[in-house]
Formats: structure tokens, sequence, C-alpha cells
């Protein structure tokens, strides 16, 4: 991929009241990828992320209520698709990376040099989180609907080929969007490989919003597992 095809890659952000990183997350993204138009699906912020990711440049699409992050990104991917010539490679990632959004690089990489379809980004550094219930669950699901041994199995940081979305889109409702893409591009015979990066995020504590956020979590995993399976009935 050279540096001059500006339609090679289209990078994606997901977003909810993420207004104090997402314009430090858009700045490292236009260093690392300066071709490429960045879109932030934008779910519905009451924060003012949407003011704020636009004056660092990027596209916003934002819609007035709040669809999960699977059906605002799956409005974003359509909207990069749509415009003029459809990119090679989508590169997704989520907002609260701040500066070590330029670590992703490597996913592209790996991704354009034909190492795998879809490439997924493993963090290096664990901070925060509960006690795996979630992310076990998430593990498990992969595993039965599609044999993938999937560590970083709801990782948002995602490099893709263009065609695989064909078989990933509409991505699966809220944060089941990550399991259903892996088991929908290993179903359609595309290479999933993890590769583990030096990223960080905002942590979801231990406390009472972390948990109910992972209570959310596993609802979204528990939805896409079975609409998966019923798939295969």
């Amino acid at each position: 991929m050279t540096s001059n095809q500006s339609d090679a890659l289209a990078v994606i952000v997901a977003a909810r009241n993420e207004a104090d990183r997402v314009g430090e997350t858009v700045a490292a993204l236009r260093a690392a990828f300066p071709d490429a138009p960045i879109w932030v699906a934008d779910d519905a912020s009451t924060d003012g992320t949407a003011e704020v990711a636009m004056a660092a440049g990027a596209r916003v699409v934002s819609r007035g209520r709040p669809h999960g992050k699977g059906g605002n990104v799956t409005a974003a991917a359509e909207a990069a698709l749509s415009e003029g010539a459809p990119p090679e490679l989508i590169l997704l990632c989520d907002a609260d990376l701040g500066s070590s959004a330029r670590a992703l690089a490597p996913l592209v990489e790996a991704v354009d040099a034909g190492k795998c379809d879809l490439a997924v980004a493993a963090f290096s550094r664990r901070v925060g989180g509960g006690f795996g219930v979630a992310l076990g669950f998430a593990r498990w699901a992969i595993r039965r609907l599609c044999g993938f041994e999937a560590e970083a199995a709801i990782s948002g940081q995602r490099a893709v080929r263009t065609e695989v979305l064909g078989a990933a889109l509409p991505f699966a409702g809220g944060y089941g969007m990550e399991i259903g893409m892996t088991v929908d591009a290993v179903r359609a015979g595309f290479r999933v490989r993890e590769y583990e990066l030096d990223l960080s995020h905002r942590a979801t504590e231990r406390d009472l919003a972390g948990f109910a956020h992972r209570a959310r979590q596993l609802r979204d995993f528990a939805r896409a597992y079975r609409a998966r399976r019923r798939d295969r009935a």
C-alpha cells in the first residue's frame, strides 16, 4: 500500500461519550495514516464527542438515539464504502486509545502484506478489567461456533480486507460485534490472526459501573452467539 493511495484505507472509530479522548485518538490515527479518511461512529454521545471529533478532522456518522456499537459502526462502514471508490482495507478501533492508536499500523501492514484477511490486536498490557467471565464466554462462543481459538476475542482494534465485510455486515448488535465478525469471517473461509501490540485504553474497573458494563457485554455476546448458532441449525 503506497502512501499516495488515499482510497486504499479507511479508518472507523467507535465512540460513545469519549470527548476527552477522541481528539487525541484521531490525531494519532492521522499521524499513522495521513492519507486515510477517518470516520467516527458516534453512538449518540451527550458529551460533545461528535464536535471534538470533527474539530480533529474526522468525518462523523451519528444518529439521534443510541443504536449500540455494532449498529453505529455498521452505519459508518456503509458510509465509508459508499463514498467514491471503496477502500481496499478498513481499520476499526475504539475512541479511547488516545495516542497509543499510532501503534495500530502493524495490523494494516499484516493484512496488506497478505498474512491474513482479518488482523486483531491483543493488548500487551492489561489494565483494569473484571474476573474474566465475559471474555471467557466470548472465547468459548467463538471456538464453539467456528473452531477458532481467539485470545483477543473482544478486541475492537481490527484491520480487515473490504471483501471480508461482505460476510460480516451488518455487524452483530451492540458489544456482540467482534464475536460476530470473527465467526462470520472464519465461516466464510477468511484467515484471522492476532497480533500483540502496545496499546492502552480506558480501563473498566471492578465497581458498580464496571460490572453493569460487563453485564451488558454478556447480554450482547449471548445474542450474537444464539443468532449464529441458529444460522447453523
